[in-house]
């Protein structure tokens, strides 16, 4: 497993959990969480030639990309080039998510349903676009984006022109890195519900997993700036069957043959963020990973083995399985440091963590967590820990972890208190 979030955590606690053979499990570079589950190597998530060589070395049988970034540089590219099994987008298949302006174009191409917007090169000819009216008037609302990886941090959902004529000037002025803002995207903003729908795709064929809902802002009721994501829930009435038909027929199936069009068969998790709007669902963007904490949420509902899907993806034979969900509800809440989304205070002693663990039906994956010379958890990063439950229900999944998190302390903690609430419409806040 690559990578050291609470996402590779939920992934390594499925594939033990689900395991029908005995698995050794490895994780680079892995956190203080993960290494109660797996062996922690200290290679950095992007060295790739060097996590090639120890795949090679160790007789890894099959490696599994959680994060962005890797995938983004290539990663798959150079195991498949050493020969080693590997489950991710390669990196053509990655500017799905590395490039949103490689997106939206390619969306565009394939008559995928999505917001309108213009690409952009620079501060002046975006403020000219903004100005031009052709987004509405100046106080309709306006997503603005950063083209390239800017860890949730690049999308600015601005209520105003004069709003985003500033988002503009503060992500070319390096509100996030040069290279990410060197393109600007302005888009129309949508309004309805969002949903998040993810799959598995060995390139020929491809498998849903239960969709999902994610909530972006840091504050309750979907106030303040955007973060790497608060909490997720799964429930069965995010998507009737006729819906999800539709956005497989018109969505789905169309970004795959897309994919295989352009000569980039989409092998891994894709990931479709969707709002639902008045005219049908539309795109928001794409990821091809496991969002986080999606992952958390929707791996607590897999009833088949996690590895046998991977190993059925990386050999092209996702056809021949049947993957089992439980038909339960679930959510995730997500507990973080003071100062997160901004530069998050580290270093606090957390209390509460074997009592949260015992709680029915919940597990407390660690998403940054160091431990001290005295065996201590410390926090280690913005986003700590995501509380996990399943329930017949939401309310029950919902109340689960609630219980769990009125165990979890230290300084500064802050969490949303209505992950799972349904507000009466929500504008695109997307990754």
């Amino acid at each position: 497993m690559i990578g050291s979030g609470g996402r590779e955590h939920a992934l390594l606690r499925a594939l033990q959990r689900t395991a029908q053979r005995e698995l050794e499990l490895f994780c680079a570079p892995g956190n203080g969480g993960i290494a109660q589950l797996a062996q922690c190597i200290a290679i950095n998530a992007e060295d790739l030639s060097a996590l090639a060589t120890f795949a090679e070395g160790s007789k890894i049988d099959l490696t599994m990309v959680g994060p962005e970034a890797p995938l983004a540089k290539g990663i798959v590219d150079e195991f498949a080039r050493r020969g080693l099994p590997i489950v991710g987008a390669g990196r053509e298949a990655a500017r799905l998510e590395s490039s949103k302006a490689f997106a939206k174009d390619f969306m565009r191409r394939h008559r995928i349903p999505t917001a309108s917007y213009r690409i952009t090169s620079s501060a002046e000819e975006a403020t000219t676009i903004l100005q031009s009216g052709e987004f509405g008037a100046e106080d309709n609302p306006v997503v603005v984006k950063a083209d390239g990886l800017a860890a949730g941090k690049g999308v600015i959902v601005a209520p105003t022109r004069s709003a985003a004529i500033q988002a503009v000037k503060d992500l070319r002025g390096g509100a996030v890195g040069s290279e990410a803002a060197r393109l600007i995207v302005i888009e129309e903003a949508l309004s309805g519900r969002e949903v998040s729908l993810l799959l598995f795709s060995d390139g020929k064929d491809f498998r849903l997993m239960p969709a999902a809902r994610d909530h972006k802002r840091v504050g309750e009721g979907d106030t303040g700036p955007n973060t790497g994501g608060m909490g997720s829930i799964t429930d069965a009435g995010l998507l009737d069957e006729a819906t999800r038909d539709l956005i497989v027929r018109e969505i789905v199936e169309p970004t795959l043959q897309g994919c295989r069009n352009e000569g980039f068969p989409f092998r891994g998790i894709l990931f479709i963020g969707l709002m639902m709007t008045t005219k049908g669902p539309q795109v928001l963007e794409y990821n091809v990973r496991f969002g986080d904490p999606e992952a958390q949420a929707i791996l607590a509902r897999l009833e088949s083995d996690l590895s046998r899907i991977l190993q059925a993806i990386s050999e092209g034979r996702l056809g021949e399985i049947e993957i089992n969900w439980s038909p339960d509800s679930s959510a995730c809440v997500v507990l973080a440091a003071p100062g997160y989304p901004g530069k998050p205070e580290t270093g606090s002693l957390i209390r509460g963590l074997e009592s949260a663990a015992r709680h029915e039906r919940v597990a407390v994956f660690h998403a940054a967590t160091a431990r001290n010379e005295e065996g201590g958890w410390l926090t280690a990063g913005g986003r700590v820990l995501g509380v996990t439950a399943t329930g017949e229900n939401l309310d029950l999944a919902l109340s689960r972890c609630y219980e769990a998190v009125a165990d979890l302390n230290w300084e500064g903690l802050h969490f949303r208190r209505d992950i799972g609430r349904e507000g009466p419409g929500q504008l695109a806040a997307n990754h």
